[in-house]
This record gives structure tokens, C-alpha cells and sequence, in this order.
């Protein structure tokens, strides 16, 4: 498990680098200062939940089953928190305007509390 957790952090966080680039040079003039800030919330998240994951590739010591969780929780996340923040922050250029995008962002916000709190419990229990 720990090897796929670092090739998905390694592939997340390559994405992240992209699409902040992305942000600062091909979407500076072509969003709002609003929606720009939206996408730069994305990226950072995006970030510290790659970082987590690479934390999680470190925790042999602990229950695997809360790792697992916690791995699954923080890319679902990063997918539904990050990915709904890219697809709003975009409308004005891509015409994507989803009303179901709205509630996405809460729910992979969930799921990041849902992973960090698997890890706490994971430490709590663990060895």
C-alpha cells in the first residue's frame, strides 16, 4: 500500500504544480480576482493533502485499516474539494456551470476531515 500511496501523491503533486502554474500564468487575465483566488484555495489544498498522503506512506506503525481510510478520503477529497474549485473558478471560460458543483466542494472538504480523523484514531490505536 505504501508504494501506491506515494505514486498517487507523486502523481497529485505533480498535477499541482501544473495547474498552479496553470493559474498564475494562463488564467491571471482571463478569471476574476475572485475566482483566481478559488483556484489558488484548490491548488493549496490539493498541496497539503498530497503532503498527508506522503505522511501516510511513513505510518507502518499503525493500523493499516486507518490508513487505508485515510488514503482513499484525502484523494476523493482532493477530488471533490479541489477538482469542484478548478471546474468553478473556470466557468466563465469553459461555460461549465453545474449546479451540483456547489455541494460537491463541502463534501470532499468532508472527506479531508474524514481522513485526518482516521489518522488520529490511527495513532490513538496504533502501536
Amino acid at each position: 500500500m505504501n508504494r501506491n500511496i506515494v505514486i498517487t501523491a507523486a502523481m497529485l503533486g505533480m498535477l499541482a504544480v501544473i495547474l498552479g502554474a496553470f493559474g498564475a500564468h494562463g488564467l491571471k487575465d482571463r478569471i476574476s480576482a475572485y475566482d483566481l483566488e478559488n483556484w489558488k484555495t484548490a491548488v493549496s489544498y490539493q498541496f497539503f493533502h498530497v503532503l498527508a498522503l506522503l505522511f501516510l506512506a511513513t505510518m507502518s506503525g499503525y493500523r493499516q485499516s486507518y490508513v487505508t481510510f485515510a488514503f482513499y478520503a484525502f484523494v476523493i477529497g482532493i477530488v471533490l474539494f479541489s477538482g469542484s474549485l478548478y471546474l468553478l473558478s473556470t466557468k466563465a471560460i469553459t461555460g461549465v456551470r453545474w449546479k451540483i458543483l456547489g455541494p460537491v466542494t463541502p463534501i470532499g472538504g468532508l472527506m479531508f476531515i474524514l481522513g485526518w480523523g482516521s489518522i488520529l484514531l490511527g495513532a490513538i490505536k496504533g502501536k
